[in-house]
């Protein structure tokens, strides 16, 4: 009954009539079609409300969600809709959930219309704003935070922001000319020009403005209406939670490789979030991650091949980006990036195919006093473990033969590095921790229907029992906080890092959307996509969730990311942090007793380490540029802005997360060696001084 019941369910929503104002029905695609759009929207909501570890229902309060979403990724910059616009959408916020049972696509194919409207007559603007004369002297600013702005109200407060919008790119673009053809002096600062060279650069600056403006415009009244649609289905899945998403079939391809990292690329994960191109993370061994400056977080404004003209890529489909970003081995690209701090920079990356040999394990041993005592150091990229079964490597066999070679080398103790490690395989991140303990549960995993699985460790060996330091930073994910909460509750290490990691203690199951198609005769809507859905959470034997505040190192090392809003918790409806019952455990015998007077001889080393002084420095700076968020549209400030940061290091500065990667070879030179890179970094420097406390401690 129930299936008979679905089939006529489907057949109804191929039957229903969708009405559309005249102007959006105009605009339809003939690449569109409106009953495979029913369907498709009609399978998703069935398989998210049944698998969803959340079971949230599709209601009026996931609309909300979802409407919020659905306009963010429309116009987060607020530089085309007009409060009128808004109006006419948020008539359909209340109504997504009906919508989507229902087969009805108003919004999606109205957005579509609205917006292809906003940018033609923005288009036809911003030519005749260019033509007009900049003046560079006019003492006036810019808000630069789209959170902070508000839908304009009329087309002439429309034309004023888009004058403003257009000045900055002048002038910004304008700086970068007069840097690269002028030049600059011995110690970075800009030659002067006299009144024609300024005024031949700003024409340049100008004629590229208008063709970086012609190329996103075209684009953009390029996507169709399948491709609206597809970000509909999407801004509705993330409404669920921000891992859940919906993937077209266009975009299978580009998720296949982001997972497995083999592109000829640069070895970037990478998401479409609030019309930016955002990284998520970097895959150990790619080009990326030895080149070393991309890193997770950073916003893509811009793609150049080379030295061509760089192409804007704000409000572009992820898959566009990608294919702007992809491209041969040996090729040189560079990107316009915007830090997390606020520091634009501009990075060039070789592309190549992702080294294995950088995403293994690998370690070494630190000298610590004359008397031949050493500490041993062991790097984890990520949880690798070969599927396959080509090679059958894995990161926990690859952690005990490491082990073991420590061990003959008499080491008193070690550092264990997580930091920047996004997670990977679940059961090395269980395996791996019993590594340092003898027996017991790691880690819990409860399904939506609230059946808990505890994952334990049954080896009673231990390959290593001495003194252990884990170092973490906000980039430590997933497998990452695995094993980090699992050392932290049997007290068997010392966390140390940042203020907190990630926080995603989630996982994902793809759902193939043609899998649940089996009333005969819909074959021919195929292929319909998948769906990315959480479906299970994962808890520490102590009972607390990873999910949303991750792990609370036991000693907190400043960051130049301190303050910075980046993590789980800070993204759009994640799933809340709570807790469980605790696994039945013993702690650690020879855990330590005395954490304060850890804590205390940490600070003081800290409080007069230059290292540590200077990254404190940075971040107090970096939370600054921050919260000023206005930019100033005076030539001169801004000249002088570009000074401030010259002389405070600009892009020479070290990487705000730790280690830094690896790198390729620099004039010629060989990179440096793994001994080389910890010898100066400062969080390592700490870690060997707090295993120096607890060696101390137990004697």
């Amino acid at each position: 009954m129930q299936k008979r019941t679905y089939h006529l369910l489907i057949a109804a929503l191929l039957l229903l009539p969708v009405f559309f104002p005249a102007a959006a029905q105009a605009k339809l695609n003939d690449d569109f079609d409106t009953n495979r759009a029913r369907l498709l929207g009609h399978v998703m909501q069935q398989q998210l409300t049944r698998y969803h570890y959340s079971q949230k229902p599709t209601d009026d309060a996931l609309s909300h969600a979802a409407f919020d979403i659905y306009l963010k990724q429309l116009d987060f910059q607020k530089r085309f809709l007009l409060l009128e616009d808004v109006a006419q959408l948020k008539a359909f916020q209340d109504q997504i959930d009906d919508s989507i049972r229902r087969g009805r696509l108003d919004l999606p194919k109205i957005g579509r219309n609205l917006l292809s409207q906003r940018i033609e007559q923005v288009q036809a603007l911003v030519d005749e704003l260019l033509k007009e004369k900049i003046d560079v002297t006019r003492a006036e600013g810019i808000e630069v935070d789209a959170e902070k702005l508000e839908f304009v109200g009329s087309q002439e407060a429309l034309r004023e922001r888009w004058r403003k919008i257009l000045k900055y790119q002048v002038l910004t673009r304008y700086i970068n000319l007069r840097e690269d053809e002028v030049g600059t002096d011995d110690q970075g600062a800009l030659l002067p020009v006299d009144a024609e060279q300024e005024r031949q650069l700003l024409l340049q600056a100008t004629e590229k403005v208008a063709k970086t403006n012609r190329n996103l415009f075209s684009r953009m009244l390029e996507e169709t209406n399948q491709d609206h649609y597809d970000r509909y289905l999407n801004a509705i899945s993330r409404a669920f939670d921000p891992h859940t998403s919906y993937l077209p079939p266009t975009s299978k391809e580009d998720f296949d490789i982001q997972m497995s990292g083999s592109l000829e690329g640069i070895g970037a994960t990478l998401r479409e979030e609030d019309g930016y191109i955002k990284v998520v993370r970097i895959i150990p061994g790619s080009a990326a991650y030895r080149q070393g400056q991309l890193e997770a977080d950073d916003i893509i404004l811009k793609v150049a091949e080379g030295a061509d003209e760089p192409v804007d890529i704000t409000d572009t489909r992820i898959r566009d980006a990608v294919a702007l970003i992809r491209g041969k081995k040996g090729t040189e690209v560079r990107l316009s990036v915007k830090k997390p701090d606020g520091q634009l920079q501009v990075i060039p990356i070789i592309r190549d195919v992702v080294e294995i040999k950088e995403t293994f394990v690998k370690g070494t041993t630190i000298d610590i006093d004359k008397q031949g005592r050493k500490f041993g150091y062991i790097k984890i990229p990520s949880f690798y473990r070969d599927y396959s079964g080509k090679t059958g490597r894995n990161c926990t066999d690859d952690m005990r033969d490491e082990l073991q070679r420590l061990k003959e080398e008499q080491v008193a103790g070690l550092i264990l590095d997580l930091r920047n490690n996004g997670g990977g395989s679940l059961t090395d991140a269980v395996s791996l921790t019993g590594l340092f303990i003898e027996t017991g549960p790691v880690v819990q995993v409860r399904n939506g229907d609230g059946k808990i699985r505890v994952m334990r460790d049954d080896d009673s060996s231990v390959e290593f029992d001495g003194p252990l330091v884990v170092l973490v930073n906000r980039f430590s994910a997933s497998a990452s906080e695995i094993l980090a909460g699992a050392l932290q509750d049997y007290g068997r290490a010392l966390i140390v890092g940042d203020e907190h990691t990630h926080g995603k203690g989630t996982v994902q199951q793809m759902l193939d959307l043609d899998r649940y198609l089996r009333l005969r005769g819909m074959e021919k809507y195929q292929p319909l996509g998948a769906v990315k859905v959480t479906i299970q959470k994962f808890y520490r034997i102590s009972g607390e969730s990873t999910q949303e505040k991750g792990i609370t190192p036991d000693i907190v090392l400043p960051s130049r990311l301190d303050g910075l809003e980046s993590g789980e918790k800070y993204l759009d409806y994640a799933l809340p942090w709570d807790h469980i019952q605790s696994a039945d455990f013993h702690r650690w015998q020879k855990t330590t007793s005395d954490l304060q007077q850890l804590r205390s001889r940490s600070a003081d080393r800290v409080s007069h380490d230059d290292d540590f002084k200077e990254i404190v420095i940075q971040a107090q700076e970096a939370q600054k540029r921050r919260s000023e968020t206005r930019q100033s549209l005076l030539l001169s400030e801004m000249l002088a802005e570009r000074e401030r940061l010259r002389e405070n290091g600009g892009e020479e500065r070290p990487s705000p997360h730790g280690m830094m990667r690896l790198g390729e070879k620099q004039d010629g030179k060989e990179p440096p060696t793994l001994e080389e890179e910890i010898a100066d970094d400062p969080y390592v420097d700490e870690g060997v001084a707090l295993l120096l406390d607890l060696l101390s401690e137990q004697s």
